[in-house]
């Protein structure tokens, strides 16, 4: 997933209609208020006629083309952030925001050229049509899938809308089998989540891979579940976490704040484009040590939630300085399935701290090589992989210690052993 927040927004049709008469656009600019925007718009539109009229493939200087074309450079000249959406980019950024998509939920990787499956996901087409692990695809719907298909590629046939229907062919190597399978599409969900799990020493540890619309519900129920095992500490793994929306991270946040307290506010333009995210749960906030581990790849919404730990001193944060991505983007909803994202303000920590294009500074560094980051993100892909040498077999390296890990235990384990000196200390006086 790319590196986002974004609150969804309604919005209006920037580019209107392009491919009308000359005569009924120079009415429609008419009737703008700023003199400004009719002189520019005037321009735009001797250039749009220029091009259309000389250029020597007509074919290729519609004046629909041209518009998009203009939308397109128009917004990403902006900032990184900025984009026109084409109506499938469109739909495509919706799905990831909820956390759906339609497909047969299988996941897949690219091995020595071949596409293999990781693992089918749990009461979808592909569990239930008898796909396993190790299965390679072949084929789909007909056409061969060579070694120089990409992932993005083969992940783009296989998805689709809900209720259509893909022929896949396998080979399982085990057995030496050849398959095809129809199968149906469903709405597949992706958990936000990819590890919940409690670590030695009572260390509870969660490992957030995005935020997307139900990020904050499958984090209190995973945080429930550790709390209920008995946990006293917290790691709260967001390295290589692009982000999401904005609400998601508050809602991560929240359980560790008071009602009432300022979590992050953006700032738009204008004094008054001021909106502040507040914590709302009643009771008492969550209280034990809680380490973050952060990375280059962390972004967005994931460092909203590190600030905001961080600012208020309710988190250690250990790792590498994060991506620095301190700017929110509103979808505005275009005609035709299309959108706009634009930049329309920046988060701040509730200290007013901004980390646009600096990051968060992690108050214990450990540094990772390029190679160790690739083979920690492998590791976490195949938590089936325990065996070291089955481990070497599939990505050809030995697997790594987790230092950054490592250092967030040892600074809980420290936290833990300071407090329990503290009450003991009070106890004798």
């Amino acid at each position: 997933m790319r590196k986002w927040i974004l609150n969804l927004a309604p919005g209006l049709l920037l580019g209107v209609g392009l491919s009308l008469t000359a005569a009924r656009l120079a009415f429609i600019w008419n009737l703008f208020p700023s003199h400004d925007l009719g002189q520019a718009s005037a321009y735009v539109r001797e250039v749009m006629q220029i091009v259309n009229q000389n250029y020597v493939d007509p074919k290729a200087v519609s004046y629909d083309a041209l518009a998009r074309s203009a939308m397109h450079g128009m917004a990403e000249s902006l900032d990184p952030h900025s984009e026109f959406l084409e109506s499938a980019d469109n739909q495509e950024l919706e799905d990831e925001l909820n956390g759906e998509f339609g497909g047969i939920g299988i996941l897949v990787e690219v091995l020595r050229g071949r596409v293999v499956v990781i693992a089918p996901m749990l009461g979808t087409p592909g569990e239930r049509a008898g796909i396993q692990r190790g299965d390679q695809i072949m084929s789909i719907d007909g056409r061969p899938v060579d070694a120089s298909a990409s992932m993005d590629g083969v992940v783009k046939e296989l998805r689709g809308k809900p209720k259509t229907q893909v022929t896949v062919g396998l080979f399982r190597e085990s057995t030496g089998q050849k398959l095809t399978l129809t199968l149906t599409r469903e709405i597949i969900k992706v958990d936000s989540i990819s590890s919940a799990r409690v670590l030695p020493d009572d260390i509870g540890y969660i490992r957030l891979t995005d935020f997307s619309e139900h990020t904050g519900e499958q984090f209190d129920d995973a945080l429930d579940k550790l709390l209920k095992q008995g946990i006293g500490s917290l790691v709260l793994d967001l390295r290589d976490n692009p982000g999401g929306i904005i609400d998601s991270a508050v809602d991560v946040a929240e359980p560790f704040f008071r009602k009432g307290e300022l979590i992050v506010y953006t700032q738009g333009r204008t004094p008054a484009d001021r909106d502040e995210y507040r914590a709302e749960t009643d009771g008492e906030p969550l209280n034990l040590p809680v380490a973050v581990l952060i990375n280059a790849g962390s972004a967005s919404a994931a460092e909203i939630v590190t600030g905001a730990l961080k600012d208020t001193g309710r988190a250690v944060v250990v790792g590498e300085r994060s991506f620095g991505k301190g700017s929110v983007q509103s979808i505005f909803k275009l005609k035709n399935g299309e959108g706009l994202r634009l930049t329309v303000a920046r988060y701040y920590t509730p200290s007013g701290v901004s980390i646009h294009q600096k990051g968060i500074t992690p108050q214990v560094e450990v540094v990772m090589t390029a190679d160790e980051d690739q083979n920690l993100r492998d590791q976490s892909a195949r938590p089936d992989l325990t065996d070291p040498r089955k481990f070497r077999e599939q990505f050809g390296v030995d697997p790594v210690e987790d230092r950054q890990l490592e250092a967030a235990c040892d600074v809980l384990k420290g936290v833990e052993m300071f407090d329990g000196q503290v009450a003991a200390l009070r106890k004798v006086h």
